[in-house]
């Protein structure tokens, strides 16, 4: 079995991360969306929230886990058995960062092979940050994120 990881922070996840997924899904046997833990970020959602909207967003894809890691990536690559990691590409500004990760992932271990994948061009300006932001101005989210994630961010951001 073919198995990929589609590693972020997914704070929260959006419907331009959904496109990536779909895509992968198609591609691979098994797509693992994993979630990552990142201490230097102030995440709006706890690891747990986020595993839990990256679920309910692919329950409908079959071939679709959401878990979450803590550590470095291509340990987590190898304990998964994955094959390869998948990172969405938005923009051109987007593929500088993702290749200097591609290459130091591949540096720390060789085996462990980086896709990049786009999303539709409808999602290219989708970013979790954004989202954020705009939901914590009283923006309408509903085109950007799926009817459980804006329920959520409105949850959250209410308190």
């Amino acid at each position: 079995m073919r198995t990929v990881i589609y590693p972020g922070s997914f704070d929260p996840f959006t419907n331009g991360h959904l496109d990536v997924v779909r895509r992968a899904a198609r591609i691979f046997d098994q797509v693992v969306v994993a979630v990552a833990r990142n201490d230097s970020k102030q995440p709006l959602f706890s690891v747990a929230e986020r595993t839990d909207l990256v679920r309910v967003a692919c329950a409908s894809i079959p071939n679709v886990v959401a878990d979450s890691f803590d550590g470095l990536l291509v340990n987590y690559v190898m304990e998964r058995g994955a094959c390869a990691v998948v990172r969405g590409l938005r923009a051109v500004s987007d593929f500088e960062f993702e290749f200097q990760l591609a290459l130091m992932n591949r540096a720390l271990n060789e085996q462990v092979e980086t896709l990049f994948l786009t999303p539709k061009d409808t999602y290219t300006f989708v970013s979790s940050r954004i989202v954020k932001e705009i939901a914590r101005l009283g923006g309408d989210v509903s085109p950007f994120v799926p009817e459980h994630v804006r329920a959520a961010l409105k949850a959250k951001l209410e308190r």
